[in-house]
């Protein structure tokens, strides 16, 4: 892959000593270790694809903070390559347009995980532009970093956006590593990765300094091994930021979300079962069957659900998306410092057409030249109400009182598909509700609950606005209560 900037791992890997051959059973605990298990499978062997940039600094930050107090002091993190560091690399989103944009700044919550003690090794590959340039895009491809493979199965799709950063987690490449999501970009790569992934409720992370889709649906998200992991990092990311005011009541519902987490109890939770997510295939079916047996041993009541979204609710989304993707992703790009070749959508696209042949071969830009044509102010006001109710008021919210549960679960997707550049590949149909928290801004857990045929799938757990610390207590105790084995990685192809 074009992992960038080129020079910065040999040199580091030098540091480190000769490279000893992987251990596939178990992941490193120290930063030379996992840069070292980075070259071994991600450039080499498998070729995950899974890494962007290593960052040059990571081996001394680690070694500064081994001293800090804290759960997270030393713990080393990958940030999606849409995130921005102050460290040596360039934050592309994926395009070769930004292939040298090194900003210089840190996104607030990369500077609050850096407070915490947190090192930040490097930044990890993703669907180019987080998955939104094309409507046949393959999940994982991007122009800087290729296609980004599963470790379960290294022919199969680790889904998108975050696909490197899951894929990252689930190789053994870091600690954890940190995701954004509009629409599933969390909670898919997490599921077909077999990890934890959570996406918060929308304004109780910062998304200042993150290239942006959707400023009524973008958040970033811990992806990690488990739910604790991911609860120790939303803690240290959360909280209000001035200079995005969606976090204003932030630091209202900031608490310490791991506390207690260890010994949460699903006693006495009514989880309502949402019965039209669960699709029809029989391996997601009996899984999802045994996830629920699993819940119900641990103290939960079931309340079977049979409903689904007015179709309406998708459509007016894709308005909101395309609408608010023109605007906001124009004024990421004006705000980079230094003399980046793209200032605004518009530019993205003259781009695009100026480097076809490394850019657009898999997929074009539908998506980005139908949001550039788009004028219609009072349209996307409109859309935007109508999704946030339906997904909102009169989707979680009226599921939760009217059926009187805490929490709402389904599979968060079927196992994995076959990559495939050229048709872009699909997903089982009819499995998975993601997008009702996502339009909703509400939180959404992905937890690991067994595979099909080896390959992970994922059960999502839903509640209303910030009850972030409720979902998260919930997968961890579920976690325990778990009894259907997880796959392993294998880094090979499927079937092999």
């Amino acid at each position: 892959m074009n992992r960038l900037p080129i020079l910065i791992l040999p040199v580091m890997l030098a540091a480190c000593g000769s490279i000893p051959k992987p251990d596939l059973t178990s992941a490193p605990a120290t930063a030379s270790g996992y840069v070292q298990r980075i070259d071994a499978l991600d450039d080499q062997g498998p070729q995950i694809n899974a890494v962007i940039a290593i960052n040059p600094t990571a081996l001394r930050d680690a070694a500064k903070a081994q001293a800090l107090p804290g759960p997270l002091a030393g713990k080393t993190v990958l940030v999606k390559d849409n995130i921005e560091t102050a460290d040596p690399m360039p934050t592309t989103v994926g395009s070769l347009a930004l292939k040298d944009n090194v900003t210089g700044r840190d996104a607030p919550l990369v500077a609050r995980l850096r407070a915490a003690g947190v090192v930040i090794l490097g930044k990890t590959n993703l669907s180019e532009w987080a998955n939104i340039r094309g409507s046949r895009s393959s999940s994982g491809w991007s122009g800087v970093g290729g296609q980004t493979k599963n470790p379960h199965a290294i022919d199969r799709s680790p889904c998108g956006s975050s696909s490197g950063s899951g894929a990252a987690v689930a190789a053994g490449f870091a600690w954890a590593a940190i995701g954004t999501e509009t629409d599933g970009s969390i909670t898919c790569p997490a599921s077909a990765n077999g990890v934890v992934g959570f996406k918060p409720t929308v304004g109780l992370v910062s998304r200042r300094h993150i290239a942006p889709i959707s400023h009524s649906q973008d958040t970033g998200g811990p992806m990690a091994n488990t739910v604790r992991d991911a609860a120790l990092l939303l803690a240290a990311m959360a909280g209000s930021d001035s200079g995005d005011p969606a976090t204003q009541r932030a630091d209202l519902h900031v608490q310490d979300f791991a506390e207690g987490i260890d010994t949460a109890s699903l006693s006495g939770k009514r989880i309502g079962v949402m019965r039209r997510g669960v699709g029809n295939h029989p391996g997601v079916t009996a899984l999802f069957d045994a996830a629920l047996a699993d819940l119900k041993r641990a103290g939960a009541t079931l309340v079977d659900i049979d409903w689904e979204p007015d179709g309406q609710m998708y459509r007016d989304e894709s308005l909101v998306l395309r609408w608010e993707l023109k605007r906001d992703l124009t004024a990421w790009l004006k705000s980079l410092p230094g003399n980046p070749p793209v200032r605004s959508l518009a530019d993205v696209i003259a781009w695009d057409k100026a480097n076809a042949a490394s850019e657009l071969r898999w997929f074009g830009q539908d998506t980005f030249e139908a949001a550039e044509r788009l004028t219609d102010e009072a349209a996307y006001r409109k859309a935007r109400e109508n999704s946030l109710r339906m997904a909102g008021k009169e989707g979680i919210d009226m599921l939760l009182a009217r059926h009187n549960v805490n929490l709402l679960v389904f599979p968060t997707e079927g196992p994995a598909w076959a990559i495939d550049l050229i048709t872009g590949g699909s997903s089982l149909p009819g499995i998975g509700m993601g997008s009702l928290p996502a339009i909703a801004g509400y939180p959404h857990l992905s937890v690991p609950m067994g595979a099909v045929e080896g390959l992970p799938v994922g059960l999502s757990i839903v509640a209303g606005q910030w009850a972030d610390k409720a979902v998260l207590d919930a997968g961890a105790a579920y976690e325990r209560a778990r009894t259907s084995p997880l796959a392993k990685p294998g880094f090979k192809r499927w079937g092999e």
